[in-house]
């Protein structure tokens, strides 16, 4: 399987919830399942059902973090050297050349993505632009409103 990139910060995000799924879900799931077969038979049991459903999707979701962590290229953007340029893990402040507006973003992995808090997956249309990019530079991006273009202003490793 493929390398996974992820920021330190993402890692940590997993490990947090791959801790919860353990600790706190699976044996939750547990206890309803053992409530739901004290009720005698499970074959017209809605809540045995509920809670088998319910078990199936905790463990799928540990298997994936698990597989996510075990495959994951863990970047530290502090420890980054790439002479300015645009590189996964590095924080841009942009201004898109038509309104003006400046924005800030953090390339990072996709499970980490989170466009409200200005994390952009490195594999969105805009970071892939914007990879290999220095300050100064002008990165177009073919958007679903049509091309935009977004003049780097700075790259910092943070």
């Amino acid at each position: 399987m493929n390398k996974v990139p992820l920021t330190v910060n993402g890692a940590e995000k997993l490990r947090i919830e791959l801790h919860q799924l353990k600790t706190i879900e699976r044996p939750t799931v547990i206890a309803a399942i053992a409530e739901a077969r004290s009720h005698g038979d499970l074959s017209e049991n809605a809540e045995y059902d509920a809670a088998k459903e319910r078990q199936g999707f905790v463990e799928g979701r540990i298997k994936e973090v698990e597989g996510k962590l075990s495959n994951a290229q863990i970047i530290d953007p502090k420890l980054l050297d790439a002479d300015g340029r645009c590189v996964f893990g590095s924080t841009l402040d942009l201004e898109d050349q038509d309104s003006g507006v400046q924005v800030t973003y953090q390339i990072v992995g996709e499970d980490e993505a989170e466009i409200r808090a200005g994390k952009i997956s490195v594999n969105s249309p805009i970071a892939r632009a914007l990879i290999g990019k220095f300050a100064g530079d002008i990165a177009q991006v073919q958007a679903p409103g049509g091309l935009r273009e977004y003049e780097v202003l700075e790259v910092r490793y943070e």
